[in-house]
């Protein structure tokens, strides 16, 4: 994994069928402020997607998907197999050891900035609303409420997502199962509170270049290949 023959941009948008919650800080937080804010660009205020979010919930059902996943205790992962640079998991998303199976990841997921601010300029928050859980107590069945803050539904960001492919890689491989990476995504849920409701996603995929190595030495050029890279159906944007 020493030379780099091209780099495969995935372009497209992310948006929010359900109130999205991806946590960020409460420094900021008042009194009779949010229990749970979201992340925002501190320049703007607008939220965003972390791509480190993204990127993890897609390395993560895709191991479930694979069986990787070998066993759980406690709710932590007390093993899964990222150790095996045979495993497609690792090739796609690397490992993070200290010995000589540390692989690098070859997909770079970037952070979705906030498409469509406009369209949530009437919220009631600044482009988010507050949703009210009621946690109940099962020994004396009281309700203990708590606010999320989310991001609601029809909030559209971006989607950014480089594969860096090299000398030996299994080119086609390596990209469908980064599209069955983010299929995987789109049925499950992104961000917090998802088994109650929150985090459902559609993802688009709107354009897939190719630039080969020279391209950054100005010897060559980029090539659209939106049609020939297998998109799944899916994620195609209408």
């Amino acid at each position: 994994m020493n030379h780099l023959i091209k780099k495969i941009l995935i372009r497209g948008s992310i948006t929010a069928k359900t109130g999205l919650h991806i946590g960020g800080t409460n420094n900021t937080m008042s009194i009779g402020g949010m229990d749970n804010a979201v992340i925002r660009n501190p320049i703007d205020n607008h939220p965003y997607i972390p791509g480190s979010s993204l990127k993890g919930k897609m390395r993560s059902l895709l191991e479930l998907s694979y069986g990787y996943v070998k066993e759980r205790s406690m709710g932590k992962v007390k093993y899964i197999g990222d150790d095996d640079p045979s495993l497609i998991t690792t090739q796609l998303f690397g490992s993070a050891r200290n010995d000589d199976k540390q692989r690098p990841s070859r997909v770079i997921v970037r952070d979705g900035n906030l498409l469509n601010p406009q369209a949530l300029k009437n919220t009631e928050l600044p482009y988010t609303e507050a949703k009210t859980e009621v946690v109940i107590d099962r020994i004396t069945s009281a309700a203990v409420p708590r606010q999320l803050e989310r991001v609601p539904a029809g909030a559209k960001f971006e989607l950014d997502i480089v594969l860096n492919v090299f000398k030996g890689d299994l080119e086609g491989e390596l990209l469908n199962n980064l599209f069955h990476s983010l299929v995987l995504v789109q049925d499950d849920y992104l961000g917090g509170s998802g088994s109650r409701g929150s985090g459902q996603v559609g993802i688009e995929i709107a354009e897939v270049v190719e630039r080969p190595a020279e391209f950054y030495h100005g010897q060559g050029e980029e090539a659209d290949i939106t049609t020939s890279s297998n998109v799944p159906d899916e994620l195609r944007a209408a």
